[in-house]
């Protein structure tokens, strides 16, 4: 994993902060993706998206990516990379998010902060999905055909 950290724009187009987000496309040998299901209270209560989380200032995209998925799945990453961004702009919030594939951990996936967790082949069967992940399942669905 490289240490360089996230790097972009701190003010949207409309002058509101970047709010930098470290997400993990965690992928199974037999092509499941893990989504987590977004917790009540949050935005977008209920929706389902790909784990992670914010950065902490000077923290680098991995290194985000491992804590996190530490503090949600309780896992040790091992074996990850950063795959695709995207910007996006939410109502409570805009956001950069740095989707990682993450092809090795240590430890069972488990809900360490109460959110429901599934594994997913494509097209996923849950629903609602965060905005945000709809064009990362498109991508994963176009990697998918081209293999």
């Amino acid at each position: 994993m490289s240490a360089d950290l996230a790097q972009g724009a701190v003010r949207a187009p409309d002058g509101r902060k970047v709010t930098e987000v470290a997400v993990g496309v965690m992928v199974q040998p037999d092509g499941s993706y893990l989504l987590a299901q977004r917790l009540q209270g949050k935005p977008y209560e209920g929706y389902w998206e790909f784990p992670g989380g914010k950065l902490e200032a000077g923290e680098s995209v991995e290194d985000a990516l491992a804590r996190e998925l530490h503090e949600e799945l309780g896992i040790e990453v091992t074996a990850s990379h950063r795959w695709h961004t995207l910007e996006h702009d939410y109502p409570h919030a805009y956001v950069r998010l740095y989707f990682c594939k993450v092809t090795g951990w240590t430890g069972e996936p488990h809900s360490k902060e109460g959110q429901a967790f599934v594994w997913q082949k494509l097209p996923v069967a849950v629903a609602p999905l965060l905005p945000a992940a709809l064009p990362v399942l498109e991508l994963l669905e176009k990697e998918a055909a081209s293999n």
